[in-house]
């Protein structure tokens, strides 16, 4: 893990002054303001939207449905909300990298415009969503933001993801409802002037799209490359990509040609052919001086834009740029006091987004370098810490700092202080703006001439507000398992807060919550029934909350709060006598919830892999998600697990993609694919029917496999199932998305000379971490021995 000062100079080499002014010149440019819209955090055409930002100078912003909580974690064990969380902060990194406004439809983890998994149905999309709500946050979004054009990411067509085709629908419906007035709203209505859609293919290794994308109205050329760093188009996408961290994104783009992204006009609300995105619209801060309304701050807009003009021109000499960007910002300044009502509302955001942008451009022109960092990371109500400041004002006449912070939080002297009711950082943001950081944020202030702006910057590391009232509650979701003898459960406490406070937790009628010095001692009933219970737990008297600390080093830190309580599954579950041997590269928990049933289970370290005897003292081995691509060496070792296998072993494969180093003729026993794109080969309806093929003993025991094994799960049943496999492989499952030919290739099972191979692209995972009792019966059914 890397230092925080490793972690600054990182950044501050990434982002060499010179590089930041022509790329905070690009903007001044253009007034023209282009929203790219979709339904995940990397659903943006992160490419072109870099040849339009510093190329043509176009204003970025990006709606997203979700915060892509149903999504995978390839560096963490965060999920659902919490993993939405990571995915906000990764997002807003990635919009640093482009200069782009962010907004999300999804304002809290309990909105139901939620990421709730793989769907192929734009109408079951909304219809879970809320298509009121969704449409109506929308059109609160186009009024805020007032984009001149709109364009989904994605197309409405069969063989898309639903969510992408919700959005889609929605980017259609928008356009008319946020320019209704009678649409209710506190905010002015506001006529997107153009819609585009994607005149490209949405097929890849998730989608297959049924329908040929429409004819190409215009394309938007980004095979060249940024004339300063000599970056390609791709190239500049892709670093804005790599902070997608959690979904694996951003990939080495070699030198050579980009690509060219073809557009089709579906919808316009101005006048003549469209040859260019500029086509119709005010293109420059001097065009909005032909708008009708606009003439007394024509001669204005004029000038400034000339200065403007200039102040690209003389790049990289930095005194000229500040000169000419200082007399331009005077003149935008003057323009916003002075612009007449009647063009106010086509004009002032455009305006308002210039005085911003020259602030940044004339703070990095004169060489002001203000930084704000704080002592402490994690701060609560009534703590105080401390803040470093540093300021060099370059060639400014005068710079002064000032602090912007939350609600509740207070500057005392050099420190900042929380005060008993102080606003918590907030997990889902649902705004963010690279030139406008939510607070905490250093304000610079800067004179040089007759200029005074203000820069708004935000902390390095900004510190995150947590609860007054919480405590860490270990386990939240237990199991126990009635088939042994314990029916005991120890309940760990620490970091409680207020320090000294008093804690209880609830428990049922019958059941006994002792008091312990790490925290209680549950014990149950003998007769205690089976079922999901949720057990509450209390500082002095109130609910106290429980809190997800998510810190990764490519991305600022953040929090998520939600009542502390042990959620405990009472069930009963055969496990079979064997030795299991978990091999996981901490994607998923399931040697935890092996355990948890009272399996003997251990994780298999990196030198018994390498060792036939060490294995040999296994009965099972269980591979873990995604395992063949994070765990180093496994790959390599799979010839060795085959012998084993051959020799008696049970070997289990748990769901992989294609491309997790899956070579459909080698990493199993015999050949099995994986099919792509996954929306073939999965069944999203969490109901699905599931019909049994065989009765194999797979279904038979240690637990009987039966139609109640199937209750209660959640997101999906499962995707990447396997498409084609050997014939010494036998499917046990049958199950289909509605109206779809039934998949048979979640679960194989063959038997490998005196061994066994068991394959399946359940999420079983997912199951057991939502305490699914069916999850627990079929896995200990999938690790029983071969006799």
């Amino acid at each position: 893990m890397p230092t925080q000062d490793q972690i600054r100079i990182s950044n501050d080499r990434a982002r060499p002054r010179i590089m930041e002014l022509w790329w905070a010149l690009r903007p001044l440019t253009s007034v023209i303001r282009f929203m790219n819209t979709g339904a995940h955090p990397d659903d943006e055409t992160s490419a072109m939207l870099a040849a339009m930002a510093f190329r043509d100078g176009i204003n970025l912003s990006y709606a997203c449905s979700t915060r892509g909580e149903g999504g995978q974690n390839d560096i963490g064990t965060e999920a659902g909300a919490d993993l939405g969380a990571l995915r906000t902060r990764e997002m807003e990194r990635a919009c640093d990298v482009l200069g782009m406004r962010m907004y999300w439809h999804s304002e809290s983890p309990d909105d139901p415009i939620t990421d709730f998994g793989f769907s192929k149905s734009g109408v079951e999309t909304l219809g879970k969503w809320g298509h009121d709500r969704t449409l109506a946050r929308f059109v609160e979004i186009i009024r805020t933001d007032k984009p001149d054009i709109i364009c989904p990411t994605f197309l409405d067509i069969s063989g898309q993801h639903g969510h992408h085709r919700a959005m889609t629908q929605a980017a259609h419906e928008v356009m008319a409802a946020a320019a209704d007035p009678g649409f209710p709203s506190n905010l002015a209505p506001w006529q997107v002037k153009k819609l585009y859609l994607p005149a490209w293919s949405g097929a890849g290794q998730a989608y297959d799209d049924d329908e040929p994308p429409p004819p190409a109205t215009l394309t938007v050329e980004a095979s060249g490359r940024d004339a300063v760093s000599g970056w390609s188009w791709e190239r500049i996408g892709q670093q804005s990509r790599a902070y997608h961290r959690t979904q694996g994104m951003g990939r080495w783009v070699p030198a050579g040609p980009g690509r060219d992204w073809p557009l089709h006009l579906s919808e316009a609300h101005v006048d003549g052919p469209d040859e260019a995105l500029s086509s119709g619209l005010p293109a420059t801060v001097g065009d909005l001086a032909d708008l009708d309304g606009a003439g007394p701050i024509a001669g204005l807009l004029r000038e400034a834009q000339s200065l403007i003009e200039a102040a690209v021109a003389c790049y990289p000499t930095f005194s000229a740029v500040a000169q000419n960007a200082a007399e331009a910002s005077v003149l935008v300044t003057r323009a916003i006091a002075e612009c007449p009502e009647a063009v106010r509302e086509d004009i002032l955001h455009r305006l308002k987004a210039k005085q911003t942008q020259l602030a940044h451009v004339l703070r990095l022109a004169l060489g002001v370098d203000a930084r704000a960092r704080t002592k402490d990371l994690w701060v609560h109500p009534g703590d105080a810490t401390d803040v470093v400041v540093e300021l060099d004002p370059g060639e400014a006449m005068a710079v002064e700092t000032a602090f912007d912070l939350p609600q509740g939080w207070d500057q005392d002297g050099e420190a900042i202080r929380l005060g008993e009711n102080a606003a918590l950082t907030a997990p889902y943001r649902t705004a963010y703006d690279p030139l406008d950081p939510p607070a905490p944020a250093l304000l610079v202030n800067i004179e040089t001439g007759e200029a005074k702006v203000q820069a708004r910057l935000p902390f390095e590391a900004p510190p995150v507000a947590l609860p007054a009232r919480l405590a860490d509650i270990t386990p939240e979701r237990a199991i126990l398992n009635t088939a042994h003898s314990s029916r005991s459960v120890s309940v760990t406490l620490a970091n409680v807060r207020p320090a000294g406070a008093d804690a209880q937790i609830t428990v049922p009628d019958g059941w006994n919550a002792a008091r312990t010095d790490t925290g209680f001692d549950l014990t149950l009933p003998e007769d205690a029934a089976e079922g999901l219970y949720h057990l509450p737990l209390d500082i002095d008297g109130a609910p106290a909350m429980r809190v997800r600390r998510i810190a990764y080093d490519h991305v600022d830190a953040t929090a998520r709060a939600y009542p502390a309580t042990v959620n405990l599954r009472v069930l009963n579950v055969a496990v079979p006598q064997a030795r299991i041997g978990y091999i996981g590269s901490g994607n998923d928990r399931v040697g935890h919830w092996l355990a948890a049933i009272d399996a003997d289970v251990r994780d298999v370290s990196d030198p018994e892999l390498q060792s036939d005897a060490s294995l040999a003292q296994y009965d099972t081995l269980v591979i873990g998600i995604f395992a063949l691509r994070f765990r180093p060496g496994l790959a390599e070792v799979m010839p060795r697990l085959h012998r084993w296998t051959e020799n008696g072993g049970t070997l289990v494969t748990l769901y992989h993609r294609p491309w997790d180093n899956w070579d459909a003729e080698r990493t199993a026993p015999r050949p099995l694919e994986i099919g792509q794109p996954s929306l073939r080969w999965r069944v999203t309806d969490e109901s699905a029917e599931v019909g049994h093929l065989t009765d194999h003993p797979v279904l038979q025991g240690p637990n009987p496999i039966g139609p109640g094994t199937w209750d209660g799960w959640v997101k999906e049943r499962g995707l990447y199932f396997a498409k084609r496999w050997d014939a010494a492989y036998q499917p046990l499952l049958e199950m289909a998305d509605p109206d779809e030919a039934p998949h048979q290739g979640a679960l194989l099972v063959a038997d490998i000379g005196a061994g066994r191979h068991v394959h399946t692209s359940l999420i079983l995972h997912h199951q057991m971490e939502h305490l699914v009792p069916g999850a627990f019966h079929l896995m200990a059914n999938l690790i029983a021995p071969r006799r």
